[in-house]
């Protein structure tokens, strides 16, 4: 073989194997993932409780939970140098339990929409807003928008009326909204909110309110994505190599194959 054969064929060889490596796929990148954070819900007391895991940070726990770090240190008389210890409990705010009004309102979140009675009028309406609480705070903000496939149920207690919704309604213009029950009968009721899969409550799913005759109420009810339906709906992300560099490899192998052949029997013959 002479020496421009064998530097073309081992030319030919090393781009071949080289291509044919950059072809080949790359290992899948594992997507860095903080211990799952637990939704936290307000107690009887209306304090939201948190108990901290391994690696939280009280940065973490201000990023994912919405409250600041000024506010969490306050809340809890933490100083800067403090460092939170697994199985700490540390309080996130108040969600603001339901108390006694003077009016017919019950409230399982934030009333929006005050209850006013109407002289002569025996029929009243309740709203029910199930809202996606992004930050788990149990108090809806107005990018808070209602949860989808969940159900609704009003029900009066002396069977005077009884009614199921869907979480999520279309209005005449085609604006999706949360459901009203209008002009239903006056009594006490009950309503009720069963929240989606893959949701977690953040409020009481449950609430009694006495309708009066004229009274509009709105009642809002809390829900956040879970850690694991999070979880499912990232993407994974993946490395992948061009195929056409593997095609390329592929015929600079054969081609230094050849190469080396053709050498070897110009070599013999000669």
């Amino acid at each position: 073989m002479s020496k421009k054969s064998a530097i073309l064929l081992g030319t030919a060889l090393l781009a071949g194997l080289l291509f044919s490596w950059l072809s080949a796929p790359a290992p899948a990148t594992a997507r860095f993932q903080l211990t799952p954070f637990p939704t936290p819900t307000p107690g009887e007391d209306g304090r939201i409780l948190y108990t901290v895991q391994a690696g939280d940070t009280l940065w973490r726990i201000a990023a994912v939970s919405g409250v600041s770090l000024e506010q969490l240190r306050s809340l809890n008389g933490l100083g800067v140098d403090d460092v939170l210890q697994e199985g700490q409990v540390i309080l996130l705010g108040l969600a603001g339990p339901a108390q006694p009004t003077q009016g017919p309102v019950a409230t399982a979140g934030t009333v929006v929409a005050e209850a006013t009675a109407t002289p002569g009028v025996s029929a009243g309406t309740i709203c029910v807003l199930a809202y996606d609480d992004l930050n788990g705070d149990g108090i809806r903000q107005e990018e808070e928008l209602p949860v989808p496939n969940g159900e609704v149920s009003v029900t009066e207690r002396t069977a005077l009326f009884s009614d199921t919704s869907a979480t999520t309604v279309f209005l005449d213009d085609g604006t999706e909204s949360f459901p009203c029950f209008e002009d239903i009968p006056v009594g006490n009721y009950n309503i009720t909110v069963a929240i989606p899969e893959g949701y977690n409550p953040t409020t009481a799913l449950n609430v009694g309110v006495e309708l009066q005759p004229g009274d509009v109420t709105q009642l809002n009810f809390g829900a956040q994505l879970s850690s694991a339906a999070a979880a499912e709906i990232l993407p994974v992300e993946e490395g992948g190599r061009s195929p056409l560099l593997g095609i390329l490899g592929i015929g600079l192998l054969v081609l230094g194959l050849g190469l080396g052949a053709y050498s070897f029997r110009m070599a013999r013959s000669g």
